[in-house]
Parts: structure tokens; sequence; C-alpha cells
């Protein structure tokens, strides 16, 4: 999702990080009858086209915003931030808590058939421990995104956004190897 699609524009909602998600989804529906190509199948094709290209534009544009990770990223880009800037290293709350996982994962690809079988359990529970971090920072984003949208230091708000995503981010690479990790030894 680029800067360049106004999202908040194409819903017609007010420019804020806390958003009703009820009252989104109802403009979304409102706004998709108003311009759904079906309405003008019989139009010209600069018409059908231009419905097809504004009803992409609406559908992007709600699926960024309700998903609360989509939406904090888009704002970074609003405000010419990205959250691949000056996020090269782990952060370092989840530093030691990554470096355990992929050991954990390395040595379950490395064990023999008999230990395949503790080392997936012992997987299979830290994944509940990594979903439960992942919830954990999913709640703290929504918490505050209230306070991103008043006014305040945009500098220390966008390094605290970045720092929030910057974890959801790792965490995400983290459940999803150790998911694929847990199928492959159900695989063999």
């Amino acid at each position: 999702m680029t800067a360049q699609l106004d999202c908040f524009a194409a819903l017609a909602m007010p420019r804020r990080l806390t958003i009703d998600l009820d009252a989104l989804e109802r403009r979304y529906h409102e706004l998709s009858r108003k311009i759904h190509p079906d309405r003008f199948a019989s139009k010209g094709p600069k018409v059908r086209d231009a419905s097809l290209r504004a009803t992409a534009t609406l559908t992007r544009s709600y699926r960024t915003l309700r998903d609360p990770v989509a939406r904090g990223l888009y704002w970074l880009e609003l405000n010419g931030e990205k959250l691949a800037e000056n996020n090269k290293r782990v952060p370092p709350e989840l530093a030691e808590l990554v470096f355990e996982v992929q050991e954990q994962l390395a040595e379950m690809q490395l064990s023999d058939p008999e230990e395949a079988h503790e080392r997936a359990t012992q997987i299979a529970a830290r994944r509940v421990q990594l979903q439960f971090t992942m919830d954990e920072n999913l709640a703290e984003l929504e918490r505050h995104f209230t306070q991103w949208d008043q006014p305040a230091d945009q500098k220390m708000l966008i390094l605290e956004l970045k720092t929030i995503l910057s974890n959801i981010a790792y965490l995400r690479t983290l459940i999803r190897d150790v998911d694929r990790t847990l199928e492959n030894s159900k695989a063999a």
C-alpha cells in the first residue's frame, strides 16, 4: 500500500488511527453499492473502467484501514516514514526470544526421529507463547492509536509506532517459521 492512495479519503473517513470498525464496514458497503461495476454495465467503457478502478481503490483502502497493522504501516507512509528505515536489527526486547526460537528450530531440524516428537512438543508450546506475545503487541498497538491521534511530538510517536510494528513483524516471522517447522515435522 502506498501513501499515494489516500485510504481515508477513499472511504470518507477522518484521518485518524483510531477507527470505529463497524462504521468503517458500513461506509465500505454503502460506497461499494454506489460504485459497483454491475450498476454501470450498460454504460460506456470509460464509465465501466472508472467504476472498476474506484471499486479496487475502495477495497484496498478498506483492507488497509480495517487491519491495525496495515493501518499503522500506512500511517508511517503518510508521515514519510517506512518501517524498514533504521530497522535492521532485532528489537532488543525480543532479541533473546528470537535467538532461542531460532536455536530450537535448528535443533529440531537436526534431531533424529526419536527426539523429533519431543522437540515438536516443545516448539508447539513455544508457538503458544509467541502467539500470546503477538496478541499483547497487537493490543498495545490498538491502545496507542488513541494516543497517536492526539497532537503531540510526532517524531516520538512515529518512533513508538515503528517499535511496536517492528516487534509485530519479527513475531509474525517467528510464528511463520515455527508453523513451517511443525508442518514439516508432521510430513516427515
